[in-house]
């Protein structure tokens, strides 16, 4: 038998600050990333999208002269561009740097919001460990430590990408706005002080289920970011295909973005790369709900929206993989799947009755 320690509530106190802080310099990022936007120039993707459409195509020659030059009266020929075709039938244009385009300026903000955003996950972390401390227990006992985390690993997640040299800049100013929206949440409706856990919680499986799940659900939301923004820019590059004109409002923000099938083929990689391990979360939840409660599956309603969440991400990888599923109905089922796991992460948790209500919302 256990016994709980007593809270520190001197660090209990020092957590909340950091996380306050936290969404101070949040906001500061967020503000960056929309001055990068609008202060940045078209990226070279708007630029190329803007050359391949099918009047430029039938206007321009099929092979052009190199620089306008003949060498003893034989042109010097440029290798031709091929231009492919994407999975909703619009030319494929090659990837940009996403926001600011190589511009000076609205590469400064740009770099700036990185830098922001970096240190508030910094100042978010050492609120998560405060927590952490004050109770001598892992901080995921409520919905209010599970937020905390969950952001904190899902900014993570982005920095992680950006230091392997992924070209993920887009993803800032999403996953800033989403941040700030879940911390609002977590600090005024899901806030639940720093006390121990309830006896079923108390266990060494927390760390490692709890932890897991976090972990999945982070990078489930990075790949529903990009699927999302796979939608618009694939209907975007269709509609510069037919020849129409997109509104000045969606050339601003399309042209900044990387190619629609960049963004398909990011999704698909992130969930099949972390599907194996929501696989090993339910496994090590039922595991210990039969140290818990004397039985691994009780189909209680955490325990069943797991699964659909399981199912959904399942039928999603299975239709790319087999049936040949890309493009724009592959992107809805994967939206569609993490919409269960949001079900499941608030829904469950807060809505409705069962062995998993611990979100401690009054």
């Amino acid at each position: 038998m256990t016994i709980a320690a007593a809270t520190n509530e001197n660090l209990a106190h020092i957590s909340n600050v950091l996380v306050y802080s936290a969404m101070a310099v949040y906001t500061l990022a967020f503000l960056a990333h929309i001055a990068e936007w609008v202060l940045g120039s078209r990226s070279k993707v708007g630029r190329t999208a803007a050359a391949l459409t099918p009047a430029a195509a039938a206007a321009a020659p099929a092979v052009r002269v190199g620089g306008g030059q003949q060498a003893a009266g034989t042109a010097v020929l440029d290798k031709p561009t091929v231009v492919t075709r994407g999975a909703a039938g619009a030319r494929n244009v090659p990837d940009g740097p996403g926001a600011a385009g190589g511009d000076v300026k609205g590469d400064l903000y740009g770099r700036v919001a990185v830098s922001l955003t970096t240190l508030g996950f910094l100042l978010e972390a050492g609120g998560v460990v405060a927590r952490a401390l004050s109770v001598q227990r892992a901080p995921w006992g409520n919905m209010y430590e599970f937020s905390l985390t969950f952001s904190t690993v899902a900014v993570g997640a982005y920095l992680a990408f950006l230091v392997a040299g992924k070209n993920v800049r887009w993803l800032g100013l999403p996953l800033v706005t989403t941040i700030l929206l879940d911390l609002g949440l977590a600090t005024t409706w899901l806030y639940t002080e720093s006390d121990q856990l309830v006896p079923a919680l108390d266990s060494y499986w927390l760390w490692i289920h709890v932890s897991t799940a976090i972990f999945c659900g982070a990078v489930f939301y990075i790949g529903a970011v990009a699927t999302l923004l796979y939608l618009f820019r694939d209907a975007y590059e269709a509609k510069v295909a037919r020849g129409e004109t997109p509104s000045a409002f969606a050339r601003s923000v399309m042209e900044r973005l990387p190619a629609a099938a960049t963004f398909d083929k990011l999704a698909y990689r992130v969930n099949a790369a972390v599907f194996p391990l929501w696989t090993f979360t339910i496994i090590a939840g039922a595991i210990w709900a039969g140290d818990a409660w004397g039985r691994y599956w009780g189909w209680d309603p955490k325990e069943v929206w797991s699964f659909i969440t399981w199912i959904a991400y399942a039928c999603y990888l299975h239709a790319r993989a087999t049936v040949g599923w890309k493009g724009r109905k592959a992107a809805y089922l994967a939206l569609v799947a993490f919409g269960c796991w949001l079900f499941n992460y608030y829904g469950v948790n807060i809505w409705v009755d069962g062995l998993h209500s611990y979100a401690g919302v009054e």
